[in-house]
């Protein structure tokens, strides 16, 4: 059984004590590095146009920083990568695995 979990994790030590809590060979951590400005490009739901308005506080990027992995098993380029690919890459590390 394998659960694919997406959690929004901007600090190094909330990833660090769920790969305690689930066990380091049991946890996958996939990286997906697009830079803030393009998150902020692609942003469907508007929400980094309202956090720069300030009308959310709080917000990952904008007003908290955003602690990149400093180590993940899997790192996606989401400049050059499209999801299908991403997809097949994190597919393949698990089946090899």
């Amino acid at each position: 059984l394998v659960v694919i979990c997406c959690f929004i994790s901007p600090f190094e030590s909330e990833r660090a004590l769920v790969r305690d809590m689930v066990g380091t060979e049991a946890f996958v951590e996939v990286f997906v590095d697009v830079p803030i400005e393009e998150c902020i490009r692609r942003d469907p739901k508007g929400l980094y146009r309202k956090a720069l308005a300030g009308e959310l506080a709080n917000f990952t990027g904008i007003h908290s920083p955003y602690q990149a992995p400093g180590q993940c098993e899997i790192r996606i380029d989401g400049m050059a990568e499209t999801a299908e690919a991403a997809a097949g890459r994190i597919v393949s590390w698990l089946l090899d695995r």
